[in-house]
């Protein structure tokens, strides 16, 4: 099976459609999948449904779509970096739903392992609880609220690596890994941008990050010029 691709276009042609859930990985600008991103601004594809730990900055990563006015929904757990979000949400042209960081992931993992729901205790008694199922079950404490959250499984996932086989098995670098990993298995179809790929056999089994099942379609990006959020520098002291 043919899993290498000329370029981002290539890879994601056939799988964008209106209407469509995305998983993207990404921690902030660490690990996102920019490439892909800048392919599906180009295709013009519309009223999306973003799933990702943040929504990036403004014309930078996820904010490029919310820019071009593509995204309909975010499902996100941090968002506070992206005034162009804010504005759009703010205006109502931006229907939100805020999930914990630890519960987005969960409800990732929980989604691409097949498990249609879990309870949890992160979020009771707060806005993230209402409209949800509540239970009550044993803990510590005696009888304690749990709520109940869906898992996740889109029609599409973009995640961005380190190295990969030509077999599609992969490795992210570092913290890079961060959502990448639970959003690559929480979709139909798996897009993957790395930036490299070597021969099967080159790459230790043990450090195997995802296993090639989960990858149907991958890119080489590079080079990449790692842009960070913010940089910050200490001032210069007198002599």
């Amino acid at each position: 099976m043919k899993k290498r691709f000329p370029d981002a276009a290539a890879a994601l042609d056939g799988l964008l459609f209106d209407g469509m859930t995305i998983c993207a990985g990404g921690f902030g600008l660490c690990g996102i999948p920019e490439r892909l991103i800048d392919a599906i601004r180009t295709s013009e594809v519309k009223d999306l449904t973003l799933v990702s730990n943040n929504a990036g900055i403004d014309n930078e990563g996820l904010g490029k779509l919310l820019r071009s006015k593509q995204v309909r929904k975010m499902v996100s757990s941090y968002v506070g970096e992206n005034k162009e979000f804010e504005r759009q949400y703010l205006a109502g042209e931006l229907e939100v739903e805020f999930c914990p960081q630890g519960t987005l992931a969960e409800r990732c993992r929980a989604g691409g392992a097949g498990i249609p729901g879990f309870y949890t205790k992160t979020g009771v008694g707060t806005l993230v609880a209402e409209g949800k199922e509540t239970k009550q079950f044993d803990g510590p404490n005696g009888r304690e609220e749990y709520i109940l959250e869906r898992g996740i499984f889109a029609d599409l996932s973009i995640v961005k690596g380190y190295k990969a086989d030509a077999a599609g098995n992969l490795v992210f670098r570092k913290t890079a890994r961060n959502f990448n990993q639970p959003m690559a298995t929480a979709a139909k179809v798996c897009v993957a941008e790395v930036e490299e790929i070597v021969e099967v056999g080159s790459l230790d089994p043990d450090c195997i990050h995802l296993p090639s099942i989960y990858v149907k379609r991958m890119i080489v990006g590079a080079p990449y010029d790692k842009r960070i959020e913010f940089r910050t520098v200490r001032e210069r002291e007198t002599a």
